[in-house]
Formats: structure tokens, sequence, C-alpha cells
């Protein structure tokens, strides 16, 4: 007799939730910046450690996985580093883990990609995380593109340079101009140096021990690259050194930096379960791809892909949350969408212009910060994280807020 064939049954999907996430301080890269004798994967232990030390009541023999994002993964970036951070950070030998790379998205892609073993059931509770030492490894540095990508003229040679696709943003939107551009600029270092002084930033960072100007080491829990009271004048001065007469600057880009970041994600049953906080609920996410040399453009399709995949339009998002790669950047996602340039649910607490965006790892402080903003906030139901990425794509996660009376129930 032959065998009964075998049947699959249907998994339901499952609803994930940000249940919490922490970040290091930003520090500047280079040999003068604050972390330039710390390694990069003992940043991204401290943000481990730090999620366990949060949430005591989570046995750490119950998480599933560790993916941990990098960009340049080679030398203290390099060897696996979702399960050598794990081993690193004590966590048991039972609890695998794995690199990411999707440039700046990085982890964003961790949170997605795990997020996408929760709601298939493979996983129940994971931490995703990003770390980027930019003084250790600078953006490019140990990488040899393949000479075809200009021979055939598979991509712009602007595309290899992010700051020369953000002058090719300015050529292809000229209503975006320098000023503009610095405008915006100016209001993310006050929008952040507000922040800091009411304490909305605090909640999320670990101090790490780092070397001050002494030559010692003290406990550093502050980003580096603020600038407060940075003015238009300031700004203004400053030399383009993209293009000759060009529109962006290190003012009004973000900077060079290192750091790192972690979330701990879970099922909504697990989480209740185990008692643990639920800050956000995952949506829907979407990634897409632009013209390599515009990158800056690619939160708009991701968004508008992710708004689809929720059912949602842009008129549903009471905040967002976008990464300041480069003003221009920003500024041509809130001219798509209609958005004003200072509309208060955009970047509430400033962005990477002024705190620094250590590439992979600045995807989990844009929903550190929108989490902190919905339990601030619960009129807003929903909320977005979006950015660019490096050789031409955008992605964006969309959130709901648990604190909303709404929460939940079908849009």
């Amino acid at each position: 007799m032959s065998p009964e064939p075998t049947t699959h049954r249907n998994r339901a999907v499952r609803d994930v939730v940000f249940v919490d996430g922490v970040r290091t301080p930003f520090g500047k890269a280079g040999d003068k910046g604050m972390f330039a004798s710390v390694r990069a994967d003992d940043l991204s232990v401290k943000t481990v450690r730090e999620l366990l030390r949060r949430n005591p009541g989570l046995d750490p023999a119950r998480i599933d996985d560790v993916a941990i994002a990098a960009t340049s993964q080679t030398g203290d970036q390099g060897l696996t580093l979702g399960r050598t951070v794990a081993l690193l950070a004590g966590l048991p030998n039972t609890v695998p883990g794995y690199a990411v790379d999707r440039m700046c998205a990085g982890a964003m892609t961790a949170v997605t990609s795990l997020a996408g073993a929760i709601a298939f059931g493979a996983a129940d509770v994971v931490v995703a995380g990003g770390v980027e030492h930019m003084g250790h490894h600078p953006m490019g540095s140990n990488v040899d593109p393949n000479p075809r990508f200009v021979s055939e003229r598979l991509v712009d040679p602007a595309a290899l340079n992010m700051g020369n696709t953000a002058e090719n943003l300015h050529d292809r939107y000229p209503a975006i101009t320098k000023d503009r551009a610095d405008r915006y600029a100016v209001a993310s270092q006050a929008k952040a140096s507000a922040a800091y002084e009411r304490g909305d930033i605090q909640d999320n960072l670990v101090e790490v021990a780092a070397r001050v100007k002494d030559g010692g080491f003290a406990l550093q829990g502050t980003d580096e690259s603020l600038r407060p009271g940075t003015s238009l004048e300031d700004l203004a001065s400053l030399r383009t050194p993209f293009r000759a007469h060009g529109r962006v600057t290190a003012g009004n880009a973000s900077g060079l930096n290192d750091g790192a970041t972690a979330a701990l994600l879970a099922s909504s049953d697990a989480a209740e379960e185990l008692g643990l906080p639920v800050r956000m609920r995952m949506v829907s996410f979407a990634y897409a791809g632009v013209e390599p040399q515009v990158m800056g453009i690619g939160p708009v399709p991701a968004t508008e892909k992710a708004l689809k995949q929720a059912g949602l339009s842009i008129e549903d998002i009471d905040l967002f949350e976008v990464n300041e790669a480069f003003a221009v950047q920003v500024l041509a996602f809130l001219d798509h969408f209609g958005i004003a340039e200072d509309d208060s649910r955009v970047n509430q607490y400033g962005g990477a212009i002024a705190m620094g965006h250590p590439l992979a790892s600045s995807g989990i402080r844009l929903m550190n910060q929108l989490a902190h903003q919905f339990e601030r906030q619960p009129e807003v139901r929903y909320g977005l994280t979006t950015m660019c990425i490096g050789l031409g794509m955008g992605a964006t996660v969309i959130w709901e807020n648990p604190h909303h009376a709404n929460y939940g129930k079908d849009a």
C-alpha cells in the first residue's frame, strides 16, 4: 500500500512586536573619536547585554536567534557577528546567530528578517542589531567593485559615492535648494538638542567606557556629533566636497560615525506569556530598488509598497522617522508625499544629521525613537521608519501604537 500523502497545515501569520531597543551613543569616526580604541563587536555586545539587563524576566535561553548587521564585514566586524556577539554577550551556546549586510538598512533588515521567522512560527523571541565602526572600517574599505559596473555602464560611476548621489538628487529636484537643505539641517540639530534636554533620548542609551581628551577613559552617554546652536550662517560657509559649487556639505548630511544598536522582538503570544512589554506592533515592511545614482529617493517607493501591503495611505501615518543620510533625501521624500519640511510629525527628536549615522546600526535608532514617541502620544495609531540605502534602494517599516484605543483592530 502506498503511504498516505503528506499534508501541510496552513500556518497563520503571527503578530510581531517590538519589545525593547537600545543603542550606544554614536561617536565620531577617526583617531580622535571617542570609540577609536573600542572594538566594534564589543559595542554590539554592550547593547545585547543591556537588553538582557533591562528585561530580567526573560530567560536568555528563550532567545531563538540573533542577527547583527554590519556593512563592512571584516576585522572586528567580521566572523558571523550574530553568533560571535551572542557568545560574547553570555547567551547560552544553544542560541544561534548570523550576520546581515544591506548597507545602511542592515539593522532594519535584521529586524524584518527575524520578524519573518517569528511570523512564520520559527522563532518566538529574537535579538536584532547593527554595528558600524567607520573609524576602523571606512565606507568602501577593503571593497573591490566589479569593473563591469562602469565598463558596461550598469550603473553611473556616481553611484559608488553617496555624496555624489545626493548632489544628483539635488539636480533632479531643483526646488530642493542648498538653502532648504541647510534650513532642514539646522532644525534637526535644534530638535535633537531639545530632545536631549527633555530626556527623550537617554532612555534608550547604554553608556560605554571610552577614551576622553585627557587620555583616560570615562563613561560616554551622549552622541559626539551633536552641534547645538548651529545656525544657517554656520552652514553657509561650509565647503561642498562632492562638487564645486555644489549643495551637499558636512552640515546638511550625516557624519562618519561609530556605534551599535540592538532590539528585542517577539511574537505577541510570547510577549504575553513572558510578561514582556509591547512597545510597537509591526504592520508591514517593504524594500525597493531605484536608480543607484539617485539612491536617496529609495524611501519613496519602499513607503508606497509598505502602505499598499498594509492597506493604509500616507494620511494614516502620524509619525515619521526618516533617516537623515542627507537633508536632500529627506526633503525629496517629504515633497513627494506633500508633507511640509517643518511638519511636526517628522523626526520629532531630530535625526542623523545631528546624532550621526553609523550605517548598518541606524535602523533601530529610528525604531527606538518612534517607540518612545508612541508612548507619549497615544492618540497616534500608525508611524513609520524609513531610510535610503546605498546602491539604489529604500526600506520602510510601518508600526502600530499599542497605546492607541483601536490597537489591533482592523484599520
